[in-house]
């Protein structure tokens, strides 16, 4: 049954959910990542939500924004890279954003994906059309402020749909940052691993959230 709102044991549960979708995910991640990159970004992803599901596992959460830094912390400590500091700056901006919020709810999720998304702004520089983990997250947090006064089933079909557009969209695109950066039009054809690890992300918590 879909769920209204999540509690703090549920945001732990999604989101050990979507640790669990990155680390099976690897192959494609890095595939993805291998057509416009160096290729380890799978590798990566994996590492880092391996060892934010062990953080979360390691007992309870107290509160929603400390499960959503703890993944953060721990991708941050245990991948290095642009990646681990991406990724873990998302996460730990967006716990903030929903700091003393005893239920996750669309207006939560909102506020997650807008604080998660101006972090990862700032840390990179990146803009939409870079061809970067931007493509889905802008999208996504777009979308949420939008439909902020819905229910959270209906908010996050609606983000998780902006976040696979921006993703597909990002195929078109020449990258402007990174290795990709030096491939040119030879990078149009495929999408960012970046913006697809956030789709799988985004995609995880609606599944949890619809079951």
């Amino acid at each position: 049954m879909p769920k209204s709102s999540l509690s703090k044991d549920e945001v732990k549960a999604m989101l050990l959910l979507a640790c669990e979708r990155i680390i099976a995910a690897e192959p494609q991640l890095s595939e993805a990542d291998r057509n416009l990159g160096d290729g380890d970004h799978g590798l990566g992803m994996q590492r880092g939500m391996t060892a934010a599901a062990e953080k979360l596992n390691s007992g309870d959460v107290e509160s929603i924004e400390k499960a959503f830094s703890s993944v953060g912390m721990a991708m941050m400590s245990s991948m290095g890279g642009a990646s681990g500091a991406i990724f873990g700056t998302f996460f730990r901006n967006g716990g903030k954003a929903v700091s003393g919020q005893d239920t996750f709810t669309a207006s939560g999720l909102a506020a997650f994906l807008r604080a998660g998304v101006e972090g990862v702004k700032q840390r990179g520089g990146a803009a939409v059309g870079d061809k970067t983990v931007v493509d889905a997250m802008e999208p996504a947090a777009a979308k949420a402020e939008q439909v902020r006064e819905l229910d959270l089933p209906s908010a996050i079909q609606a983000v998780a749909a902006a976040a696979d557009e921006g993703l597909e969209a990002s195929k078109a695109l020449v990258a402007k940052f990174g290795r990709a950066k030096t491939l040119g039009d030879g990078c149009i054809g495929f999408p960012d691993a970046g913006a697809l690890s956030v789709t799988v992300i985004i995609g995880a918590m609606r599944d949890f959230i619809l079951a």
